[in-house]
């Protein structure tokens, strides 16, 4: 640990954390940084001017990057029939309807994201409360909740992402990772940012985007601006 802490110090020293960098600059700052033995992910924060506390200016929705996360998710899909099939066809981990429910009932939930056609929506509704808590539970918002499974897993596997506000009113995701190129982190940042500002709610007034920044899994904050 105090290794981890002497790195971090020589970054604080050797970066300045007030300036507001460009996007490329806080990119290449940032992968420098990143020099843990494992490829770090590359991480956005966006604060953004709104009540984290009101339900009505709540951000959330989905966005596909462009050049992937460099993470590799495992999907579950609640399908039936056909449509079981064609989940399973387009590189489904698990795929289920009722066997899926126990294994979550259970705790046995090997998957990070979860897609239902709407027909198994009242199957889902019976672990609710396990999937909401975790981010889990499909939404039609989303393109969880859909017929068109094939799309949706592929969406999933290629890059998608969801994010949502905090109560603090941040918004942040993994856009990721240091060995990616410069030039693809930044495409995935402008998309991310781009999502996020569509997703403004109607009732924000004022500055919307306040500060934004990009750090490492291991490394410092660094602000910057997009042009």
């Amino acid at each position: 640990m105090a290794h981890i802490g002497k790195r971090i110090a020589d970054l604080k020293k050797n970066t300045d954390l007030e300036k507001v960098y460009s996007l490329s600059e806080a990119i290449d700052i940032v992968k420098k940084s990143a020099t843990a033995k494992f490829d770090e992910t590359i991480d956005i924060s966006i604060m953004l001017g709104i009540d984290g506390s009101k339900q009505d200016q709540a951000v959330r929705n989905v966005v596909n990057l462009p050049n992937g996360t460099g993470k590799t998710y495992r999907v579950a899909v609640f399908a039936k029939d056909q449509k079981a099939d064609e989940a399973k066809k387009a590189g489904a981990d698990i795929v289920g309807s009722e066997e899926l429910v126990e294994m979550i009932q259970k705790g046995d939930m090997p998957f990070d994201r979860c897609i239902a056609t709407p027909d198994m929506m009242a199957l889902v509704g019976k672990v609710g409360k396990i999937l909401g808590p975790k981010g889990l539970m499909p939404n039609p918002k989303l393109g969880t909740v859909t017929m068109d499974v094939a799309t949706a897993i592929k969406n999933v596997k290629g890059g998608q992402i969801e994010y949502r506000s905090e109560k603090n009113g941040i918004v942040h995701a993994g856009i990721g990772k240091a060995s990616f190129k410069t030039e693809a982190l930044a495409e995935n940042a402008k998309a991310f940012i781009d999502a996020v500002v569509k997703s403004k709610p109607a009732g924000v007034k004022g500055n919307y985007i306040k500060k934004m920044t990009l750090s490492s899994t291991m490394g410092i904050g660094v602000k910057f601006t997009v042009d």
